[in-house]
């Protein structure tokens, strides 16, 4: 016998339609024809439940662009208790497009509230899953349609249009977002899955199934790329696993990590399309524990060969319990090169906002971690930043340094090292540049590095002949304020993409000066850039610069080009450019991946991989 269930809640709305079912709901565009309508004598069958509501399946419609599933939301126990999944019921709600007033960049998720007259038609039925990459299966290039300009969601301006705004039909077929959209509040199997990021403090990680994928680097994530058209791939694919139904805990995954078969609903939270499973996944595999060193600086040197890392430390203060660890990375995997480019080393303070600026003794004491690891005692080199200036975590004033070995390479003396606001010149003769400041600061008065890290510039006298080497050790700004790629804003906020456009071009400016003075200079220009090359507008300056990406010259295949590992992507945002005279000679490159090949989140050291390369300067 049905099984009826008193009114629970009543509420107002502009009309009551008396029969829909969930397709009609749901509809085949963004947001639902219904919304903020009463539906009465909704029918489909119990899929999932959770703490806050519970899942139904309609009738399946014969329009893809249209989702059968719908989240009945509710966390009052009369509600929950009355269905069990397996149940063919009955009820009537309000249709409501929610989304949480304080991130108006979220996209909304289609709900029925205030279920009433909750009937239970019958019990104990086979629920079935959409089987992804079986079924159906996710695009693996762009996001949204709404995505215009030659550099897809990474095109500038940013935030042009509004998903929910357009409200257009969906295309499932070519669209990231669309296709996710299209199977909102549905039970879906995920097989054969690979965790393609770390497990988040949340218990939450990124996902791809046994469907075609895009971007698939050695490890098993995938890598931001160029699709076969020239427009970035940002790997729409890959779906973010939520917390499972049952209340079980996701394991700790990493990067190319194999999982048992997930099966749960697709829902939208956080800025984000999600897979909430019916219970935890089970680790089935692990990638190699193995991170191969460099090679490059274990090779025989000669009078013309230069080996040079970068690394972004993340935040390291001088009593950092993370210091020692770096340390061993440069001695033990990037084998101590000549000249270490480093980012985020704080003042000798750390966090302690006190007005300290000086970083000497986190310097001191990182040299010193590596000299006791190695035979290598580096020197360093540094300006400090004015206090408060330099953008990062309150009090830290993170500037970039350079640690050098001082047997192989000395700065070029006559020109004293700049303060923090000196500009930086080019100066000397034809052939025979000079700098005014060694080292110095590239325009630090500049409007586009308003709280944000100065470029340090530095010239160089290599080994006994004296070889000329010019280098920039960069940290533009950060991706602070940006919205997610699952987002409504279209393209998706790159926040400040104007400022770090601004910063590439001053850089620019200054390579200008000194290859007009010397078009055969040895340049290196390398650093966190906090930006993908694929947002190719940022970049330009440099191609009228004639600087070259090294990872092009190196010939480092495309796909394993990464040093960070977020949201979905392995993706690069450090990287190292240089003159044409460098090009010219044999280049080569390697991405140390000692972080995003770690087992697990907590085990990363920093947040970015080291990378070393080899050039020739004569």
């Amino acid at each position: 016998m049905a099984k009826l269930y008193p009114l629970l809640f009543f509420s107002s709305a502009i009309s009551v339609i008396f029969s829909a079912t969930t397709a009609d709901i749901k509809g085949n565009a963004w947001l639902s024809p219904f919304a903020n309508q009463v539906v009465q004598n909704v029918t489909g069958l119990v899929t999932a439940k959770g703490t806050t509501g519970f899942w139904i399946a309609g009738e399946k419609s014969k329009d893809v662009r249209v989702s059968n599933g719908l989240m009945v939301y509710s966390s009052a126990k009369a509600v929950l208790g009355a269905v069990n999944v397996g149940d063919y019921i009955s009820l009537s709600g309000t249709v409501t497009e929610y989304r949480q007033s304080a991130y108006p960049d979220y996209l909304h998720l289609t709900e029925l509230e205030y279920p009433t007259n909750i009937v239970v038609l019958s019990s104990n039925n086979t629920v079935t899953p959409v089987v992804l990459g079986k079924d159906r299966s996710p695009p693996t290039q762009q996001f949204s349609a709404l995505d215009k300009g030659p550099d897809g969601f990474l095109s500038v301006p940013n935030n042009s249009s509004r998903i929910n705004t357009v409200n257009a039909a969906l295309q499932p077929d070519k669209y990231g977002l669309d296709f996710w959209q299209s199977l909102e509040g549905q039970l879906v199997t995920i097989p054969k899955p690979t965790a393609v990021a770390f497990t988040n403090s949340r218990g939450q990680f990124w996902a791809v199934g046994d469907w075609r994928k895009t971007g698939v680097n050695s490890r098993g994530g995938i890598t931001l790329n160029f699709g076969p058209d020239g427009i970035p791939d940002g790997n729409p694919e890959a779906i973010f696993i939520g917390s499972p139904l049952d209340k079980t805990k996701n394991p700790q995954t990493a990067v190319g990590v194999g999982l048992t078969d997930i099966t749960g609903v697709v829902t939208y939270q956080y800025g984000y399309y999600y897979v909430l499973p019916l219970t935890a996944p089970q680790i089935i595999s692990t990638p190699s524990a193995n991170i191969p060193a460099t090679t490059l600086t274990s090779s025989t040197r000669d009078l013309c060969t230069v080996t040079f890392g970068d690394y972004n430390v993340e935040n390291m203060a001088p009593t950092g319990a993370h210091l020692p660890a770096v340390a061993a990375h440069i001695a033990n995997y990037l084998k101590t090169p000549d000249i270490m480019f480093i980012q985020e080393i704080q003042d000798n303070s750390g966090e302690k906002d006190d007005g300290v600026v000086d970083a000497n003794v986190t310097l001191t004491n990182l040299v010193n971690s590596i000299a006791s690891l190695s035979n290598v005692t580096y020197k360093y080199a540094s300006i400090n930043p004015i206090d408060g200036q330099d953008g990062g975590v309150q009090g830290g004033n993170i500037r970039v340094a350079y640690l050098y070995r001082p047997e192989k390479l000395e700065l070029v003396g006559g020109s004293p090292a700049g303060g923090s606001l000196d500009k930086t010149v080019v100066e000397g003769s034809l052939f025979n540049p000079k700098l005014n400041f060694n080292p110095g600061r590239i325009d630090p008065t500049n409007a586009a590095w308003n709280s944000s890290r100065k470029p340090l510039v530095a010239h160089w006298a290599v080994g006994p002949l004296k070889l000329p080497l010019f280098t920039v050790n960069v940290h533009l700004a950060s991706k602070g304020g940006s919205t997610s790629t699952n987002g409504d804003a279209r393209p998706p906020v790159n926040s400040p993409i104007q400022a770090r456009t601004n910063q590439v071009s001053t850089i620019a400016t200054f390579m200008k000066s000194l290859l007009l003075k010397n078009p055969l200079a040895s340049i290196v220009v390398a650093g966190d850039f906090n930006e993908f090359v694929q947002t190719r507008s940022v970049y330009k300056p440099f191609t009228c610069a004639l600087l070259s990406d090294i990872d092009d010259a190196a010939g480092i295949p495309a796909l394993e080009r990464y040093s960070y590992v977020f949201d979905q992507n392995s993706e690069q945002l450090d990287h190292a450019f240089i003159s044409p005279a460098l090009r010219l000679r044999k280049v080569e490159f390697e991405h140390i991946h000692v972080n995003s090949w770690a087992p697990n989140l907590n085990s990363q050291v920093s947040d970015h991989d080291p990378s070393v390369g080899r050039i020739r300067v004569c």
